[in-house]
């Protein structure tokens, strides 16, 4: 016989269920503030693929191209894309600022896949079928190599332990917006190409980069609000807005090319000044 005390509160039985599996739902379930920001970064991946299919793709096959709407919608896909780049500078500073889930580094690495290699790959696949050029089923392979790249960096990222402050190559972001800077060059459809397999190549490389924390984070985030705006300017027509946008892009992919030929200087240098070391030891 259960005997009820008429003091306690009657309380049904699915809420204490409900409530007690709460209790017992392990940490490694429970998303962080990081984390959320980590969705949102695959959320902007998503949308990135969603503006390219609509508003360049299935116009384009359809035959209802209009040059604004393309426009806008390229740099819509763009925008996102730098969007996504901002939720994953700020999800690691909130993680270790505040804390994060045991699940947050997969979540990261799955929200970066589709951000930062699925969004830009398809962006290349679009730009070789809607490209005026006899070589635009080649834009398969350069979209495959952009995806194994980011796939494979991320898959040795997890695996790989460097000295804190680096990257062992260029990270999926940069990489990213540098191969999205190269088509929104409008290059040659060879060099455009080349240019994108050797972006891809240089994700997978040994070259050391720096990660964003400080000052750089700073320097990071404002470069991504210009790019944002360059991109409204020539989304909109504005006066001038192509060129800046080209110029832009431009820096971008200099970048790209000049970091790791620091990054090598250094490495010389470095290996330069430990053998005269290492002589001046030996001598008597």
């Amino acid at each position: 016989m259960t005997v009820i005390d008429p003091d306690t509160p009657w309380v049904p039985e699915a809420e204490v269920d409900a409530a007690d599996e709460t209790d017992d739902m392990p940490l490694s379930t429970r998303l962080s503030i990081a984390d959320t920001l980590t969705l949102g970064n695959a959320t902007c991946g998503f949308l990135a693929v969603y503006f390219t299919t609509t508003g360049v793709l299935i116009p384009h096959l359809t035959g209802s191209e209009d040059g604004g709407m393309t426009r806008h919608s390229a740099a819509s896909a763009v925008m996102l894309m730098l969007l996504a780049s901002v939720f994953d500078l700020f999800d690691g500073l909130v993680a270790r600022k505040l804390r994060s889930s045991a699940m947050g580094a997969e979540l990261d690495n799955l929200s970066d896949l589709i951000s930062f290699g699925l969004a830009p790959a398809y962006f290349v696949l679009v730009w070789g079928m809607v490209a005026d050029s006899p070589y635009e089923r080649v834009s398969v392979v350069g979209a495959i190599v952009v995806l194994l790249a980011v796939v494979l960096r991320l898959a040795r990222f997890s695996c790989v332990t460097l000295r804190d402050g680096v990257f062992q190559g260029m990270p999926s972001p940069f990489g990213a917006l540098t191969v999205v800077s190269v088509v929104l060059l409008g290059l040659p459809f060879v060099p455009t190409l080349l240019a994108i397999i050797g972006v891809a190549w240089l994700m997978v490389s040994r070259v050391e980069y720096p990660k964003p924390r400080g000052r750089l984070a700073v320097a990071m985030l404002g470069w991504i609000v210009t790019s944002m705006a360059l991109l409204a300017a020539w989304a909109f027509e504005a006066p001038g807005g192509e060129l800046l946008l080209q110029s832009a892009c431009a820096l971008q992919v200099v970048m790209g090319a000049v970091i790791p030929l620091f990054a090598t200087a250094r490495r010389v240098n470095a290996f330069r000044d430990n053998r005269r070391e290492a002589r001046a030891a030996q001598l008597p």
